[in-house]
């Protein structure tokens, strides 16, 4: 439906009508302003400008790209086997057998045999003639769709209207970052190198399968961080009070449960809340869905229902969000228990309910998170942060037993333990953002996808590329993100500098939390994203701050600064 609207000509041409004349858009408001925009930006992006000649061609190539795309992600995931001899034979019963095959459906990236990890990084990886020929036919495609509606490249058309505006941008913003990461990603693959000769001296060169495993082995030596001696502290009823907690005395906002009318909801465990302001009343629902069953997807995330919106008589139409777990079930006696990296996740997934809830805009195009998607992820991020400071988890960490709090040793831990190959970790990340970024630039591409996979991965990685191996068939996020897959770091960067700046502090600063709903929350995507960074920040923050921003978290010490400031 949304298709054959973006190509109506006569809606196109009133629309047309109206940007052009300037003493009528002067007499709009701002949001209605920027959604006519927005509207020009969707149906030029859709080629209706063109000649119908070359806008059936945009047509054409939209829909090929949509079964391209389709098709890619189903590669993605598709196993590769090999020829049991081919294999050492005592590593055969970690992966499942066909007749004379072995089938790898994945890196095994936890495995504790290097072998292991080094055979299923081969063969998950090996190329793929069709997967291949899908991921080159789909980025020609999209360089011709953005050509022929008039952008130099695939990443013009799809930066437009984000944080970073411009291909440039994120190639200064990933290139900055890259560098000043180095000295410290050489540290963390050190530190790798030295644990691996620890546990297998014939061979420490490190190589791409090893990092996430033996980053985990030196965080668990280090720090003992072992998720059940947490989990007692954070059952699920403590950790909604925590929320609770900490959404009231930063926003006036109350959870309170509902139930649900007879057939309201899809399966009996999903509970409904009433979000309340304190004085302005229901401010709309949210549906939670925390628990793993059969035919459930193992997701976490969040899904709108229907958006707010101004109705025609005055009235607010109501936000209603879905949020989405896979919390395992509650066994008898016992409540659900959260490992730390599920409470995370909860605080993470609140924050884009948040967001919903609390966007207050005219239209429903652009409610909530329907935001560019650099600026998306900035409300859930900054929900970490407050996740991980010891002033608020003390609020409701109590073991479910006893009711003692989780000590402050356990919290400082556990924040340390984070940044164990940070560092590593987040070169990787630019990796894959460099690698999106010139795969959407200028075409045709002066090599195969895999050369240019090889020279960036040695470029902005440190480690070396594996013969005959094709990592970039298995990057789903190509599809979901193209162009924009440099948004998680964007937004990270945001939040980091609206945590330190406006809540590190103190975290229940209401003042900063009406800025924060006033500024940054209410607008969705009604309001240029770095406007609304401006209005949060009281300042306008260049390229090396949003770098600064990300690096200084892999070096600042919450508990010194907590120690100091009391």
């Amino acid at each position: 439906m949304v298709e054959k609207l973006n190509t109506n000509v006569e809606l196109h041409q009133s629309l047309q009508k109206l940007l052009t004349d300037k003493k009528l858009m002067e007499s709009l408001d701002p949001e209605t302003r920027r959604v006519a925009e927005l509207f020009m930006f969707d149906f030029e992006i859709s080629g209706i400008h063109l000649d119908q000649e070359k806008r059936r061609r945009a047509v054409d190539l939209n829909v090929k790209i949509l079964d391209l795309s389709s098709a890619f992600l189903m590669g993605t995931n598709f196993p590769n086997k090999i020829k049991k001899h081919l294999l050492p034979e005592h590593i055969h019963h970690h992966f499942q057998a066909a007749g004379d095959h072995v089938v790898v459906d994945g890196l095994h990236a936890e495995a504790p045999d290097d072998l292991v990890r080094e055979a299923a990084y081969k063969v998950f990886l090996y190329p793929n003639a069709a997967q291949l020929k899908c991921l080159e036919e789909l980025l020609r495609d999209r360089d011709l769709l953005a050509k022929l509606v008039g952008y130099p490249t695939f990443s013009h058309r799809a930066l437009q209207g984000t944080i970073a505006q411009t291909p440039e941008t994120v190639m200064q913003f990933l290139e900055k970052l890259s560098d000043k990461l180095s000295e410290r990603t050489l540290k963390d693959f050190e530190m790798i190198r030295g644990m691996k000769m620890k546990l297998n001296p014939q061979n420490s060169e490190v190589m791409p399968w090893d990092p996430p495993y033996y980053s985990g082995v030196i965080r668990a030596e280090r720090f003992n961080i072992e998720p059940s001696l947490y989990s007692p502290f954070f059952s699920l009823g403590a950790c909604m009070d925590g929320l609770n907690v900490l959404l009231n005395r930063l926003l006036g906002i109350s959870l309170y449960a509902e139930q649900p009318v007879q057939g309201e909801v899809w399966c009996e465990d999903v509970r409904k809340l009433a979000v309340v302001h304190e004085l302005e009343g229901l401010l709309g629902y949210i549906y939670c869905d925390f628990f793993q069953r059969a035919d459930k997807p193992h997701q976490d995330c969040h899904f709108t229902i229907r958006g707010g919106r101004l109705k025609e008589g005055g009235e607010y139409q109501l936000p209603v969000v879905v949020l989405m777990l896979s919390l395992p079930a509650s066994s008898r006696g016992t409540p659900t228990l959260l490992t730390p990296g599920m409470m995370e996740n909860l605080f993470h997934e609140m924050g884009h309910a948040l967001h919903s809830m609390l966007g207050r805009t005219r239209y429903q195009h652009v409610t909530g998170t329907r935001c560019p998607t650099d600026f998306a992820e900035v409300p859930s991020i900054l929900m970490e942060y407050f996740a991980n400071d010891y002033r608020v988890v003390n609020q409701f960490a109590r073991h479910y037993q006893t009711g003692q709090p989780l000590p402050r040793p356990m919290v400082s831990r556990l924040c340390e333990s984070k940044k164990v190959c940070a560092a590593a970790d987040m070169q990787l990340q630019v990796f894959y953002a460099t690698l999106d970024q010139i795969y959407h630039g200028k075409h045709p591409l002066r090599s195969s996808t895999t050369d240019i996979l090889k020279e960036t991965q040695e470029k902005f990685y440190g480690l070396p590329y594996v013969p005959n191996t094709a990592w970039q068939l298995r990057f789903s996020h190509l599809v979901g993100y193209g162009a924009k897959y440099y948004s998680y770091l964007m937004s990270r960067a945001v939040a980091s500098m609206v945590w330190k700046e406006c809540f590190l502090q103190d975290p229940f600063n209401r003042a900063a939390g009406e800025r924060y709903r006033r500024e940054m929350l209410a607008h969705g995507g009604g309001r240029e994203p770095m406007l609304m960074v401006e209005g949060m920040l009281q300042r306008c923050p260049s390229v090396d701050d949003f770098v600064s921003a990300l690096v200084s978290d892999l070096d600042l010490d919450f508990e010194t600064f907590l120690m100091d400031s009391e």
